[in-house]
C-alpha cells in the first residue's frame, strides 16, 4: 500500500488499489474477539424510541416513522453522536438479479487515480469514471423548484465537530421485492475522534444475514486493527478487516447468504505541504483524507467541483479481468454470472462459493480539498438506473444531505429500479479545517 510520501506526490489526491485473488495474511478471528476499546460505540436495538435522531437534528430515513423503527443504531458512550446501523427485519429470500454497471475508462496520464497496491494483479489498470459513458442514459436531471434548498449551515454540535453531515434513505421497492436485504451503518466521531467518521452500505443476496452481520461488525474489526496497528497504511487495514469479516461469516453455522459492501472512512491527518522546502515553510499541514473500499457492485462516488469521481470498482462477471480470475481459479462465467449463479465476483459471505468469490476489496485513498462537496454511497439498485454524473447533478444544489438521499431514492423509484434501494449521502463542511 502507498505511504504518505508517495501520496503527497499525487497532485490530484487520489490513490487506488485492487486486491488480487491471493489474499495477504490476516489476523485470526480470535484475535478480534475482544472489544476494540472500553469506549467503543455500543449497539442498541431501538424499539419504541427509534433513534432519538431528532435530538441530533436528523430526519428519519424515508419510509420509517417515530413510533416503530426496525433499525439498529450505534450510540457513542456520551450518548450524543447518534448513528444508524443495519436494516429492517426480513424473513424471505430474494432473487439474485444481475446488476447493470456504468462504464469505466482507462485512466489517462495525470488523472485522478493511480495504482499503489502490491496486491494488484498484473493486468489490472487504474480506472476512473468517464462521465457520460454509462449503460444508463445520462440525461441531466431537472430539479423541481421544491427540491432546491437554502445553503446548509453546520450549526449542530455533531456536524460542526466532525466537519460533515450524513443523510440516509432506503426503500424495499415493494413493487418488485418481497423482502429488504440491505443494511447500513454510519458513525460520527469514529474511534472517539472529532473529524473522524465511518459510512457503509451492505447489499445482501440469498438472505439478509450477511448484510446485517457486516452492518454490526465490519467497523468493529476495522477499529480493532486501526488501534493495534496505527502505523499500517489504512487501505491495508481496510483490506484486512474485509477478509477477517469474510472469515467470520464463514464460521457462522447455517449462514449461506452474502453481501456486497462499500465503506468510507474519513479523518484528519498531517500530510506534507506542497509548498514546503528544506529551508522555509511548514513541512506539513492538516488535510482531510477519505478512504474507501468495496467488494461487488455497491458504489462510492465523490462530487468534485460538480464532476463525478468514482472511488470504487464494480466486481462483476461481465468484467474481463474478474472473469479471467474466476476461470483461473477453476470456475466459469456463464451469462455474466459466476458458475451461472452470482452476478458479482467479490463479496462477503457466500461460503459455498469461496473458491471463486473472494472478499478482497478495491481500495482508494483521497485527499479532500475545497472542491470536494459530497460523497454518495449506494447499492446497485440506485446505479442500475442512474449514472454517476446524473447522481451528482441531481444533488449538487441540494445542501441538506437527508433531502439529497431522498431525492436519489425517488429518482431510482421513478425510473423503475427493480432492486432494494439504499443510499447514503455525506455533505462535507468545506470550512472545517480553517475553522478548526
Amino acid at each position: 500500500m502507498a505511504d504518505d510520501a508517495s501520496l503527497a506526490n499525487d497532485n490530484n489526491g487520489i490513490a487506488s488499489s485492487a486486491a488480487a485473488s491471493a489474499s495477504p495474511s490476516t489476523p485470526t478471528t480470535s484475535e478480534l474477539g475482544s472489544t476494540a476499546s472500553s469506549n467503543r460505540p455500543r449497539i442498541i436495538v431501538a424499539s419504541p424510541e427509534p433513534m432519538r435522531m431528532a435530538e441530533a437534528g436528523h430526519k428519519f430515513p424515508k419510509g420509517t416513522d417515530s413510533s416503530s423503527s426496525p433499525f439498529l443504531q450505534i450510540r457513542s458512550t456520551d450518548d450524543k453522536h447518534i448513528v444508524s446501523s443495519s436494516a429492517p427485519s426480513t424473513t424471505m429470500l430474494d432473487e439474485l438479479d444481475e446488476p447493470v454497471g456504468a462504464t469505466l475508462a482507462e485512466t489517462p496520464t495525470g488523472s485522478e487515480t493511480q495504482s499503489t497496491s502490491p496486491l494488484n494483479t498484473p493486468d489490472e489498470r487504474s480506472m476512473v469514471y468517464s462521465p457520460g459513458e454509462s449503460e444508463v442514459e445520462d440525461e441531466k436531471y431537472i430539479q423541481s423548484p421544491d427540491s432546491v434548498h437554502s445553503p446548509l449551515t453546520f450549526d449542530d454540535e455533531v456536524s460542526r465537530s466532525n466537519g460533515f453531515k450524513i443523510g440516509f434513505a432506503e426503500d424495499k421497492n415493494k413493487k418488485y421485492r418481497r423482502t429488504m436485504e440491505d443494511a447500513h451503518a454510519y458513525i460520527y466521531n469514529f474511534t472517539n475522534t472529532n473529524g473522524s467518521g465511518w459510512f457503509a452500505i451492505y447489499d445482501g443476496h440469498a438472505g439478509k444475514t450477511a448484510a446485517e452481520w457486516c452492518g454490526e461488525h465490519l467497523h468493529e474489526n476495522f477499529e480493532k486493527l486501526l488501534q493495534e496497528r496505527p502505523s499500517t497504511a489504512v487501505p491495508e487495514l481496510l483490506n484486512d478487516s474485509f477478509l477477517v469479516t469474510d472469515s467470520q461469516l464463514g464460521e457462522r453455522k447455517a449462514s449461506y447468504s452474502g453481501c456486497t459492501a462499500v465503506v468510507g472512512f474519513i479523518r484528519t491527518e498531517d500530510r506534507p505541504s506542497p509548498n514546503a522546502s528544506s529551508d522555509s515553510g511548514a513541512k506539513t499541514r492538516k488535510r482531510r483524507i477519505l478512504y474507501t473500499a468495496n467488494v461487488g457492485d455497491a458504489r462510492a462516488v465523490l462530487g468534485r467541483d460538480g464532476k463525478a469521481i468514482r472511488l470504487s470498482y464494480d466486481h462483476k462477471g461481465s468484467d474481463p479481468l474478474e472473469a479471467k480470475r474466476i476461470v483461473d481459479s477453476g470456475g466459469f462465467v456463464m451469462n455474466n454470472r459466476v458458475n451461472g449463479v452470482l452476478a458479482v465476483t467479490r463479496s462477503l459471505g457466500d461460503i459455498t462459493m469461496k473458491d471463486w468469490i473472494i472478499g478482497s476489496p478495491y481500495t482508494a485513498e483521497t485527499i479532500l480539498d475545497e472542491k470536494d462537496t459530497c460523497l454518495i454511497l449506494a447499492c446497485d439498485g440506485i446505479w442500475d438506473v442512474c449514472s454517476d454524473q446524473t447522481a451528482i447533478d441531481l444533488i449538487k444544489d441540494v445542501t441538506d444531505p437527508q433531502q439529497a438521499a431522498e431525492d436519489l431514492l425517488d429518482y431510482a423509484l421513478e425510473n423503475f429500479s427493480t432492486d432494494n434501494l439504499s443510499v447514503l449521502v455525506v455533505r462535507f463542511d468545506q470550512e472545517y479545517l480553517s475553522r478548526s
